[in-house]
């Protein structure tokens, strides 16, 4: 390849000059004048990518805030909690999957954005009996994609390993972007990068077309779409996820003695099917947070089919719905087999209180269960659980849900 003269970048003081090849400058001005917004999260590597998109003018427009998480306790502190390991791929997700939901907060109204994040461990003042390797990821609402890179122990200097670090970070985001753009990486037969690629927006096409009854996406972005079975769901819509409902997943985990996952069906019994890319867009709320799953089972009865030996946790609405015949076709013998099939299943149901539209709560104990389905309706107790919040208000308003 041609050699190409630096464009240097000189502070006020003019003692440590920032120097950028002009290939790096062009594909950084490139991504400065694609639509997408990003929040960028590095650990033990990536800030020189960080400074190439500072470095040239418009980075207002890329860059909504980026995050160098050096301590422990600031990388747990963003996370959420401390990791099993801090350079892994799972943990490169997770990051990400976080940056992607800052992100969302900060500026999804108006603009696409990605949430990229990079957590390595490479040459330092002191040996590493480990070998050097980075693990780089970007979540958009349809897709994460994934970069590993095991690098050549002793080939590279620290300058030389970050340099190669943040070209992979820098050829992510326009990938990305969707820009044909690659920065060279030059890398040896004994450097090892792999790439690979969660498709969220093909598993909601296929659930659409009836190809998958479900699918699942774990907080650190894996699809799962056979031989699975949370032990308890939270069902909704969740237009928006909000704080209601994640003190409810909370509440009921801590009962229960084990974890909850959320449910979005796409078919509904009162309500149109929601659209594949709504069902992208709802998922994306809980990137790097909460597993979550998208179901073709409008009804508790075709969940429990889908899901056995599982604990549905609902509110007091849903529960006298699951218990009117109305929704049965009027027939009080259709209900009564529905749920005893349910029970059948091993499957029964958590009943959180709720607020009425007249401004009543009414909770689990109030409800008016057959005698002979009784076991399967477990109340949550109100000083246990009690938050007024509905989505329908929250949109109505204008106001966004949970962080």
């Amino acid at each position: 390849m041609a050699h190409q003269s630096p464009i240097v970048f000189a502070p006020a003081n003019d003692k440590i000059p920032f120097v950028m090849e002009v290939e790096t400058t062009q594909l950084v001005q490139t991504i400065h004048d694609a639509p997408e917004r990003i929040v960028l999260v590095a650990a033990g590597a990536g800030t020189e990518a960080l400074s190439n998109l500072l470095g040239v003018a418009g980075a207002t427009r890329t860059l909504l805030e980026a995050l160098v998480p050096y301590s422990k306790a600031a990388f747990d502190e963003f996370l959420g909690k401390a990791p099993a390991k801090y350079v892994t791929e799972r943990t490169a997700r997770l990051l990400a999957g976080r940056a992607f939901t800052r992100a969302r907060w900060l500026d999804a109204a108006t603009h696409p954005v990605v949430g990229l994040a990079c957590t390595a461990t490479i040459v330092t003042d002191r040996p590493k009996r480990g070998e050097h390797r980075a693990f780089i990821a970007t979540w958009q609402p349809d897709r994460l994609v994934e970069y590993g890179i095991q690098l050549n122990k002793g080939y590279r200097d620290r300058a030389g390993e970050e340099n190669l670090v943040s070209r992979i970070i820098l050829n992510a985001l326009a990938g990305a972007m969707s820009l044909e753009t690659q920065l060279p990486t030059n890398l040896t037969d004994d450097d090892k990068l792999t790439i690979s690629t969660h498709h969220f927006g093909q598993a909601a096409q296929q659930l659409n077309r009836g190809e998958l009854d479900y699918f699942g996406v774990t907080a650190d972005g894996r699809i799962r779409s056979k031989n699975v079975n949370p032990q308890a769901l939270l069902s909704g819509s969740f237009n928006p996820l909000h704080d209601g409902h994640l003190e409810l997943l909370q509440v009921s985990a801590d009962l229960l003695g084990h974890p909850v996952a959320f449910e979005i069906s796409a078919q509904n019994v009162d309500k149109p099917p929601i659209e594949p890319e709504t069902i992208v867009e709802r998922i994306a709320q809980f990137a790097g947070r909460w597993p979550v799953y998208a179901t073709n089972a409008p009804t508790y009865l075709e969940k429990a089919r889908l899901f056995p030996n599982t604990v549905f946790v609902i509110g007091f609405d849903t529960a006298e719905r699951v218990l009117h015949s109305r929704y049965y076709q009027n027939s009080t013998a259709q209900r009564n087999a529905a749920l005893h099939e349910i029970g059948e299943h091993g499957c029964s149901f958590l009943v959180a209180g709720r607020q009425d539209k007249n401004g009543v709560f009414r909770d689990g104990e109030q409800l008016d269960v057959p005698e002979s389905f009784s076991k399967l309706f477990a109340p949550i107790p109100t000083d246990a659980f009690r938050k007024d919040i509905s989505s329908t208000e929250l949109r109505a308003t204008g106001q966004r849900g949970s962080r």
